[in-house]
């Protein structure tokens, strides 16, 4: 199973974010603009996980993320991976409000994933963002980090986490499809009220 944790913002915050990319969409030919329903901020990564790493790997992650808050977090901005823009492979909205907050809480996931045996020591740094669009080829994207630049969103209360397995394409889906496993509630600030709890997921749909 190919695996990460995500968190994925409410579909009023997707509706704010298609408004503002949507003028911009064909400006850069070859840029790749991922569907609405793959949007999502990768906490994460675990790659290919093997059954028995996967039992090792839920109540761990179930332990780390009840130990985290819920956080207020807006989308705004833009940039690309790497650099400035000029030869990108990846374009990106970027994360406001509770950074820190995320990042600790990205730690813990990592964390757990490694107590799981389920990553390798040399895992990249958690650099909150969203991605947009993607390229196999670099290309200067430029263009559209300076009108996406002025982007602020609303902001929205992250109130949970999801493990999410990416199916991708192959002889069952002619595209990638991302399939929430399980759901975990953050912490209320007062400590009371969803402290750990999960929930199985269903097929996603169109968040």
């Amino acid at each position: 199973m190919r695996l990460f944790v995500a968190l994925v913002p409410p579909p009023d915050i997707l509706d704010e974010l298609e408004e503002a990319v949507l003028p911009h969409r064909d400006a850069v030919p070859g840029l790749r603009w991922v569907r609405r329903d793959l949007l999502h901020v990768t906490l994460t990564f675990f790659g290919e996980v093997d059954d028995r790493a996967f039992d090792r790997l839920l109540p761990r992650l179930e332990r780390a993320v009840g130990r985290h808050e819920r956080m207020t977090l807006s989308l705004a901005g833009a940039g690309a991976f790497p650099g400035n823009g000029a030869h990108a492979r990846v374009l990106w909205t970027g994360l406001y409000g509770d950074r820190r907050r995320l990042a600790r809480l990205a730690a813990s996931t990592t964390a757990a994933g490694r107590r799981a045996g389920t990553l390798q020591d040399k895992h990249r740094g958690f650099r909150p963002h969203l991605t947009l669009a993607r390229s196999r080829q670099p290309l200067d994207v430029r263009a559209l980090i300076e009108p996406l630049a002025a982007f602020a969103g609303a902001s929205w209360e992250a109130g949970s986490i999801q493990l999410m397995r990416s199916h991708l394409p192959g002889k069952d889906h002619d595209q990638v499809v991302y399939e929430p496993l399980k759901t975990w509630s953050l912490r209320h600030s007062s400590g009371g009220g969803g402290a750990g709890r999960s929930a199985s997921g269903g097929p996603q749909g169109t968040p």
